[in-house]
């Protein structure tokens, strides 16, 4: 079992790298519970995966990933509750940590949310000029919170 420990921040785009290039992904949920969630993902219409996630809104979760066939992810994903989430995921280096970028679209357009992975909870980690709230644990930018809860649905 892995178990998955990150950090998200809101992204500043003033300051984002522009030559940054991205992979666009397509997921939905499938369930979202108390205790967890599994999600179906397809990345660039050429990798697709299961993956089943403990709940929790720290930093660390228990995580399962596995490869699908295409088919059956395509099939999964009609099954799915809710929005199916479409985004760019970018992937930065900064200071030998990488960072995934994502840039949402359709009914999440205009929300950026960028990841890091983290060895141990308490690693440090130096911020890149184009993080600004740091929005760890906070439910609303869970992209299984996002597909039930459009962010172009929030009060701003």
């Amino acid at each position: 079992m892995a178990k998955e420990i990150e950090r998200k921040f809101l992204v500043d785009l003033t300051h984002w790298p522009n030559e940054a290039k991205g992979v666009h992904f397509e997921q939905g949920y499938i369930a979202i519970t108390d205790s967890g969630i599994v999600r179906v993902r397809i990345i660039r219409d050429e990798v697709s995966t299961l993956t089943v996630k403990s709940s929790g809104t720290g930093l660390s979760r228990d995580e399962f990933q596995y490869e699908i066939p295409m088919d059956e992810a395509k099939a999964l994903l009609r099954l799915c509750q809710n929005d199916i989430i479409e985004k760019t995921r970018y992937h930065v280096i900064v200071e030998g940590k990488q960072w995934d970028v994502d840039q949402f679209h359709g009914n999440n357009d205009g929300l950026w949310i960028a990841e890091v992975e983290l060895k141990s909870e308490d690693e440090q980690v130096t911020l890149p000029k184009w993080v600004t709230n740091e929005v760890t644990g906070d439910e609303h930018y869970y992209n299984a919170f996002i597909s039930k809860h459009p962010y172009n649905t929030w009060k701003k």
